[in-house]
């Protein structure tokens, strides 16, 4: 069994998550598990299914799913490639693999998730629109879940803006789901952006794959914006979990008399971000934009960024506490006291720039 297959198999242990894979000190050797006895595995810290699985893969399955990478012209990316976005790497529960179709480098870029109703009012699904087409023109990729309604808008404001969206599925890549967007899925694709799921191909979407599929939507991005959203809507676990991984979230408030304005509300009511227009979102996450290169559209949406010269304090405290040596997030977080999310924003914009460098590990580096 070559290492492809071994990391099929991994992505297909059932309760395994890459958190397992680091207790059993395998993060670096992982594919290794592979084979392993059930009870040498459970010493490790395996989880029961997981270990049963590994210990006995179903080598006819593995083979199933190599030629459907091989056909599709997609990849499996694990959690020890240097190409596993690092943002992601850092949530509880990180997924061992991710199947990909597209860009797969699109995952290492700043990203800014957009989700809400699959039901919006005709203005929430502009507004969605009109911030994902100007974050996008000032780029950031916009993150979403394909879902009909405000995913959807996010998506195409982000197409439309000439800019690159990522769709994360409840489901495997074989199928495009719901299938009403398999049309927006392949403009995603030719537009350079990408499709990607946790899920092994043939996984249906059935309804416990979205909670799952939601918290990889946060994970991968530095910050999260709900547009319109019932106080029982899945867009609200999706905040949840974004403030849970220390990520920024952002709500657009609504009319007291709009239903899918509450669970809005209830974000902010909760500390969420009150956002106006996209400007507010570049000024949190601190992407640099020029104050004069601010344009209005007839919502309020729009700003395009320009490029700031020089860098503010904050950018110069986080590259003297960076050095030369590769450091984690988390070692940054304590030696400059900035908050978590603009640290990962930061270090983005300052790795776009050629200013730091990323090692594996999701540690990062000053570039002389």
């Amino acid at each position: 069994m070559d290492e492809t297959e071994c990391w099929l198999a991994l992505a297909r242990a059932p309760g395994l998550h890459a958190g397992h894979l680091q207790a059993a000190g395998a993060s670096a050797a992982a594919a290794r598990l592979v084979g392993l006895a059930a009870s040498e595995l459970l010493g490790r810290g395996i989880p029961e299914a997981a270990a049963q699985w590994l210990a006995r893969p179903d080598r006819g399955l593995l083979h199933s799913d190599r030629r459907w990478l091989d056909s599709a012209g997609a990849q499996l990316i694990g959690c020890e490639s240097e190409r596993f976005p690092p943002l992601l790497a850092q949530i509880a529960s990180a997924p061992v693999a991710l199947y990909v179709l597209g860009r797969a480098e699109t995952l290492l870029s700043a990203q800014l998730a957009i989700v809400g109703s699959r039901n919006p009012t005709v203005g929430g699904a502009r507004t969605a629109r009109e911030f994902a087409e100007f974050l996008a023109s000032a780029g950031l990729v916009i993150t979403s879940g394909l879902a009909l309604g405000i995913d959807a808008s996010a998506h195409e404001g982000a197409l439309a803006g000439r800019g690159v969206t990522v769709a994360v599925l409840g489901c495997g890549l074989d199928e495009v789901y719901p299938p009403e967007n398999r049309g927006l899925a392949t403009r995603i694709l030719t537009q350079g952006g990408a499709l990607l799921s946790e899920f092994p191909p043939g996984t249906p979407p059935r309804r416990e794959n979205f909670p799952r599929r939601n918290r990889l939507i946060s994970g991968l991005s530095l910050g999260t914006l709900v547009v319109e959203a019932a106080r029982q809507s899945g867009s609200l676990i999706t905040a949840r979990l974004a403030a849970e991984q220390g990520r920024e979230v952002f709500a657009i408030p609504g009319s007291i008399h709009n239903p899918l304005a509450r669970g809005c509300h209830e974000l902010l009511r909760q500390g969420a971000k009150l956002v106006e227009t996209a400007a507010d979102i570049l000024s949190e996450l601190k992407i640099p934009f020029s104050k004069q290169d601010i344009t209005e559209s007839p919502s309020g949406a729009a700003t395009r960024p320009g490029s700031a010269p020089g860098l503010d304090k904050d950018y110069e405290i986080l590259l003297d506490a960076l050095g030369f040596e590769p450091q984690s997030i988390d070692a940054l977080v304590d030696r400059t006291g900035l908050p978590s999310p603009s640290v990962a924003s930061m270090l983005l914009i300052l790795e776009l720039e050629g200013r730091v460098g990323l090692h594996p590990g999701g540690r990062y580096v000053r570039v002389s």
